[in-house]
């Protein structure tokens, strides 16, 4: 049998109780054609880059599973009937990652004060202080306009 990691997407208007069951009903599609999910991670819900079906959050969910192809064929099949799941995308892989997802992991990490938090100048402390600049005067390589006519002369 063959490795693979499954993520679905479900709608923002469903309960997270229905995300678990349905992430159950699917356990036991898989498991009824010969296959079994090692792990179940709900990412949880969480905002989309760009709207799909109507949608602009969803519910997240990493299955990985062990099955047959044609496993993967009927989950496919059957998620692309339910009206709950808007996205789902499955990926074959040599080897399940042991331990927490990225997503998971990213999580945890997601603290801005154990990185240092921000400086004065937000994320970019590193830089120097510019305001001790000298003035530049008048430039004699660029002729100086008024406002009047450089707003006559734009493009």
């Amino acid at each position: 049998m063959a490795l693979y990691e499954h993520v679905y997407m479900a709608r923002q208007d469903v309960t997270a109780p229905q995300v678990e069951a349905l992430t159950e009903q699917l356990k036991s599609l898989i498991a009824a054609q010969g296959g079994s999910v090692s792990k179940v991670e709900a990412w949880g819900l969480k905002s989309l880059a760009f709207r799909i079906k109507k949608n602009r959050k969803a519910y997240f969910t990493l299955l990985n599973i062990d099955a047959p192809p044609s496993a993967i064929v009927e989950l496919e099949r059957q998620l692309g009937l339910n009206e709950d799941v808007i996205r789902f995308i499955t990926l074959r892989v040599e080897a399940h990652e042991t331990g927490p997802s990225a997503m998971l992991r990213k999580r945890d990490d997601g603290d801005r004060e154990e990185r240092g938090g921000r400086g004065p100048r937000g994320d970019r402390s590193d830089r120097p202080d510019r305001g001790d600049r000298p003035d530049r005067g008048d430039r004699p390589d660029r002729p100086r306009r008024s406002r009047d006519e450089a707003q006559a002369g734009a493009f």
